[in-house]
């Protein structure tokens, strides 16, 4: 018969199968800005002067290319407070655990202008600043960066990613997006926003070709998300495109010195 331990470990293993996951938390340095919580109650959380994370109701993801909270989730409302970042310095996102081995994940800032408030995200010119999929191997049995920053000792999941050293300072929007490929043909984005205010004395802003805007800039019919990477002709591949425009290099563009 088993032990009671071991049913409860098997309702808890069962329950961490069927979930996905979120971003929880940030970190700058040594200060720690707490995200939100789709377990807590929304009144307890939503325009506390402590948010920086726009509100993302559920673990489930985004499964369609034209959903609006393919910008910032869903129902995505803004929070009242930044994260104070200097350009150069890295930030952490910190998610309790993750459990999806195959996909993409990928890093954007979008500028907001004078306010992050009252933008409407899906207008908003995004664009990449990191990104990391197969790192080795092909395409099922290799590792994934997403299989990588797994932690299975009971440690967080942590992605640290590096704010441009040279780009303007302002108000801008960071969106983590992870996008798991593990089911054939059926893509699940999991995309959080927060709010950042980035100072420095850079001047440089991406170039046009570096935007996306979400949704608009990921087709259905894209090979890289729409996949079936257990079928024969895939599964074997070393090689995968990661979707959206390349990463901005952080160069000044020369036709915005003064922007």
């Amino acid at each position: 018969m088993a032990s009671p331990l071991f049913l409860a470990a098997l309702v808890l293993l069962a329950n961490s199968v069927t979930a996905h996951g979120g971003l929880a938390n940030y970190t700058v340095g040594d200060t720690w800005y707490r995200g939100y919580s789709p377990d807590e109650p929304l009144e307890d959380q939503e325009g506390q002067p402590w948010m920086v994370q726009r509100i993302w109701a559920s673990i489930d993801p985004i499964f369609f290319v034209n959903d609006t909270g393919l910008a910032c989730n869903k129902p995505g409302t803004a929070p009242p407070s930044y994260i104070p970042i200097v350009a150069g310095d890295s930030i952490t996102a910190i998610y309790w655990y993750w459990l999806h081995p195959y996909g993409p994940m990928s890093v954007w800032l979008a500028d907001c202008g004078t306010s992050c408030d009252d933008v409407n995200v899906n207008d908003l010119n995004f664009f990449k600043i990191w990104e990391a999929g197969l790192l080795e191997g092909n395409i099922v049995e290799g590792i994934w960066y997403q299989k990588k920053f797994q932690n299975w000792d009971g440690s967080p999941d942590l992605w640290p990613v590096t704010i441009p050293a040279t780009i303007k300072p302002g108000l801008y929007i960071i969106r983590h997006e992870i996008l798991s490929i593990h089911i054939e043909n059926k893509p699940q984005f999991y995309p959080e926003c927060a709010h950042l205010n980035i100072t420095g004395s850079g001047t440089a802003v991406p170039s046009p070709e570096y935007f996306a805007k979400f949704p608009g800039t990921y087709k259905d019919g894209d090979p890289s998300i729409k996949i079936d990477i257990y079928s024969d002709a895939i599964k074997c591949q070393t090689n995968y495109t990661i979707p959206g425009p390349p990463v901005w290099d952080g160069l000044v563009n020369k036709y915005c010195q003064d922007c």
